[in-house]
């Protein structure tokens, strides 16, 4: 656990489709005002607002929303090294320590220094075609190499460390950060991985006559998909896909930058949350 952290520059961002967003947010700035501290509150979409975290005006940002909220705030936070506190008003909060009743105490543990700062891998992505890069992003939980419109599976290679892994006749391949060990990889049968792990996870989507199990793969290992087919997509924590031609090559290895997270308590957080999520899917289910 890394040293105590206490904020001086806050920024909200509260996410525009939840409709008490904005209000939850403008109370928490309230809040911090009555405590002496100057806050802003906007939207992750302002450009003002992106523009100024990116020159790092700010030591942290809180985001009022779900998970999609905390994606988004560490593709933005993470160049500029501004830690991230997440306020759940979402359903999953997988990310989210803190549920909407509660950042009013969470709020005065903040400010009496019993927060930490909890570093996470994320990945750089890039996109390769004859051998030149047609763009590179970040992700906190996974790129995605899928099958596009056509139901047809994606034929693909995966090298790692320029070694040949294994060949893939799939709807898709996931790879991702031990942070999206709980997301589209989990939902795909792969296994969860502690946060604080440094390592690649490769799951396969509906293998067919292929290889049918996720692969965790060294510290420090990279990884090179190689499309052998004509209808694969190329998308980045769930956003919009990018057409893939045979021949391109989709690359992912551990980013140079870290999303930081605030956090309460001890590490043990993660398990707790994880059991939580998990008895709330199976609370229907007779015992």
């Amino acid at each position: 656990m890394s040293s105590p952290f206490i904020p001086k520059r806050i920024v909200i961002t509260a996410y525009p489709k939840i409709n008490e967003a904005y209000a939850e947010a403008e109370a928490m700035r309230a809040f911090l005002a009555e405590k002496g501290m100057d806050v802003l509150v906007g939207s992750l979409y302002d450009e003002g607002i992106r523009n100024r975290v990116g020159q790092g005006e700010f030591d942290m940002l809180i985001a009022v929303g779900g998970d999609g909220s905390v994606l988004r705030a560490a593709h933005l936070c993470a160049p500029s090294k501004v830690p991230i506190l997440g306020v759940n008003l979402g359903r999953l909060g997988f990310l989210i320590q803190i549920d909407r009743r509660e950042w009013r105490e969470y709020f005065e543990r903040l400010l009496n220094g019993e927060a930490w700062i909890e570093n996470r891998m994320m990945l750089k992505t890039e996109r390769i075609r004859d051998g030149e890069s047609l763009g590179a992003t970040i992700a906190l939980n996974e790129a995605v190499v899928a099958r596009g419109e056509t139901l047809r599976p994606v034929r693909m290679t995966a090298f790692v460390d320029k070694r040949e892994l294994s060949r893939y006749v799939a709807d898709g391949l996931i790879a991702a950060t031990a942070t999206g060990s709980t997301a589209y990889a989990l939902a795909a049968g792969g296994p969860i991985l502690p946060p604080e792990l440094r390592n690649i996870l490769l799951v396969p989507i509906a293998p067919h006559l292929s290889v049918d199990r996720a692969v965790v793969l060294s510290e420090g290992s990279s990884v090179d998909i190689a499309i052998k087919s004509d209808n694969a997509v190329w998308s980045v924590d769930g956003q919009p896909p990018t057409p893939l031609k045979e021949g391109d090559h989709v690359n992912v290895a551990a980013a140079e930058v870290t999303a930081q997270f605030v956090r309460f308590g001890d590490p043990g957080y993660f398990y707790r949350n994880i059991t939580m999520h998990i008895n709330e899917n199976s609370s229907g289910f007779p015992r």
